[in-house]
């Protein structure tokens, strides 16, 4: 296990949190005695942060949100679909999530949260037969296009904060 060394002092403020993580809390308790007002004007949370993270577990992650407005009356259609895409999806190797979520107030608006682990993903998901079944399913479903808009992922920043896992019971 490799730890790092802070870069800046953590002001004793925050020190509260560095019970939770284990390898945080060593180096908080050597730098919360340090001065809490120099240390809190000199503080860079983000630094900090990445500072701390595993570099062999960072999870630099594109993150696809795909805007989905159906048809009234095809929503329950369109979930079944989409539902077992998901389930499909979230087994491929380069898919770290596929979440499918519907809107509260109008039930005709999906977005589907795909978290790709690499840049080869989206083409390697796009290519399987669950796919391409879905897009046949659901294609007469839509109101308007679909409109898919891209993220990079800034928190969680490791793998473990993405990713299902083999043994995730995901129903």
């Amino acid at each position: 296990m490799t730890m790092w060394r802070a870069a800046y002092a953590v002001p004793s403020r925050f020190a509260h949190r560095c019970a939770a993580q284990p390898i945080v809390a060593l180096a908080c308790s050597s730098i919360t005695s340090r001065g809490t007002d120099a240390a809190a004007a000199n503080y860079n949370s983000s630094h900090y942060l990445r500072t701390f993270s595993s570099q062999g577990n960072r999870a630099d992650y594109l993150c696809v949100h795909v805007f989905v407005s159906v048809k009234p009356g095809s929503e329950d259609d369109f979930l079944q679909a989409s539902l077992e895409n998901a389930r499909a999806s979230s087994l491929e190797e380069g898919i770290a999530r596929f979440d499918v979520i519907q809107q509260e107030d109008d039930p005709t608006k999906f977005v589907l949260v795909e978290v790709y682990k690499n840049g080869d993903a989206p083409a390697a998901h796009k290519g399987t037969n669950h796919y391409a079944q879905w897009r046949k399913r659901v294609e007469h479903m839509m109101d308007e296009p679909r409109k898919a808009i891209k993220y990079k992922n800034l928190f969680p920043a490791t793998r473990d904060g993405w990713d299902y896992g083999a043994d995730a019971n995901l129903e």
